[in-house]
């Protein structure tokens, strides 16, 4: 039904109609449909007035959800970890991160290169036991002498001394008067080396006597000519190595001799 009304005074507004109140069904306001105003609820002009039904609602509610509205459990970008966060680059495609030089880890260095071998000493006896403890022991396998291994048990890897030319399987033989001879020095060491090619064949000699010593190994083969030793006696009393021996005898003493060796000796 149309309403009518006319203006009383300024502020106020006077409304002559037959109201009843709207259906809830006419609830929602449609383009040309008529609509009821109780002049009981209108207000002077100039004065606004809430509902009290609505005085405690909020100006506007959230846009509701949509497929572009983020998911409400996940998380802002600055609330996710540095090394999760993306970036975006128009044009450009992300790239995986890649370490700085100064992030990456430092080469390994080389180990350092062992020391070379050093010349050592030999302590010598017919009385092994008397040699002190941690030094290099040799001793006499034959003659009279010769020594159990008993003398030397514990004592490392002992030097054992043949001097007659009968025991190939010592390690040096013992070349000087009453003892070996040159001529049998060369069949011992063939006898060594022929047992033992890849062996060393260790000729101890006092240095009147090295020159027949060497003219009787160079009767033998080459081959094992190289894997002769010379240990030469020349006691001075301080430590050296004669020139192309590979031991050198520079002590006599009345326990012990001592002995100065090349490395591979």
């Amino acid at each position: 039904m149309a309403a009518t009304g006319s203006l009383a005074s300024p502020g106020t507004t006077t409304l002559a109609a037959d109201v009843r109140p709207a259906s809830p069904s006419t609830a929602t306001a449609r383009h040309g449909a008529p609509f009821a105003l109780d002049a009981t609820k209108a207000s002077p002009l100039g004065q606004v007035s809430t509902p009290a039904h609505l005085s405690g609602a909020p100006i506007a509610k959230a846009a509701p959800g949509g497929p572009l509205s983020p998911p409400a459990h996940s998380a802002a970008p600055s609330q996710l970890p540095a090394d999760q966060r993306s970036v975006a680059r128009i044009g450009v495609a992300n790239k995986a991160p890649v370490a700085s030089p100064a992030a990456s880890s430092q080469p390994t260095a080389a180990p350092a290169p062992a020391p070379p071998p050093q010349p050592y000493q030999i302590y010598d006896s017919v009385t092994p036991q008397l040699i002190p403890a941690g030094q290099n022991v040799a001793t006499y396998a034959t003659g009279g002498y010769a020594v159990p291994a008993s003398q030397v048990a514990g004592r490392g890897n002992v030097l054992w001394i043949d001097t007659r030319g009968t025991d190939p399987g010592a390690q040096a033989l013992d070349v000087e008067p009453g003892d070996a001879t040159p001529s049998v020095a060369a069949s011992w060491a063939q006898a060594k080396l022929s047992a033992a090619p890849g062996a060393v064949a260790r000729i101890y000699t006092m240095l009147s006597e090295w020159p027949a010593v060497k003219a009787a190994i160079a009767t033998l083969p080459q081959q094992m000519q190289s894997h002769v030793h010379y240990w030469i006696a020349d006691p001075t009393g301080y430590a050296h190595v004669v020139p192309g021996s590979d031991a050198t005898q520079w002590y006599w003493g009345k326990s012990w001799d001592i002995s100065t060796a090349l490395p591979g000796f």
